[in-house]
């Protein structure tokens, strides 16, 4: 095993610990020998998250992201971040990115249901959160959010067939 992945072991038990602190002076320890290598950026991106420090954790995201502009889950995790900044639409870039790197991804293709819906490109939205329903046809989420979009542009056809599943998982 590489030191770098016995550094990052060594990182998430301290993180499920709930020992930030001591995390983080290992990852910037680490960063002084290995400052090349994005997955250190991406954990200590992880810790500020924990511990909701927003604007640390954008710049880590943001550097980890300079280094390797291929990163699904954080072109993922940066998208949540400007929409939590309400930057909907620069946000949306970030999240097709990751959709693009992580094809077929059902929680990826509903959270862009979302931004979709957020800028009012509801049959774009509804279209990619059939296919995530396709791809994960068990998702209550996906099944629920899909209902909720069809009644908001009157498919009541399509609906009732969506809240038939719902109803027959709840009775179940």
């Amino acid at each position: 095993m590489d030191k770098i992945k016995e550094l990052i072991l060594q990182i998430e038990v301290l993180k499920t610990e709930q020992k930030f602190n001591s995390a983080i002076k290992i990852v910037e320890s680490a960063i002084t020998t290995y400052n090349w290598d994005y997955r250190l950026y991406e954990e200590l991106a992880d810790i500020y998250l924990y511990k909701w420090e927003l604007e640390k954790w954008l710049k880590s995201v943001n550097f980890a992201l300079s280094l390797n502009k291929k990163s699904a889950t954080w072109n993922y995790l940066k998208w949540f971040i400007l929409l939590s900044q309400d930057k909907v639409k620069e946000a949306i870039k970030y999240l097709e990115t990751s959709n693009s790197l992580l094809a077929n991804n059902s929680e990826v293709l509903r959270n862009l249901w979302w931004a979709y819906s957020m800028i009012w490109n509801s049959e774009r939205g509804i279209a990619i959160l059939k296919r995530a329903l396709v791809i994960a046809p068990n998702d209550d989420l996906i099944t629920e959010d899909l209902a909720m979009a069809l009644i908001g542009v009157w498919e009541i056809s399509e609906w009732n067939s969506l809240l038939k599943k719902i109803w027959k998982k709840i009775m179940a």
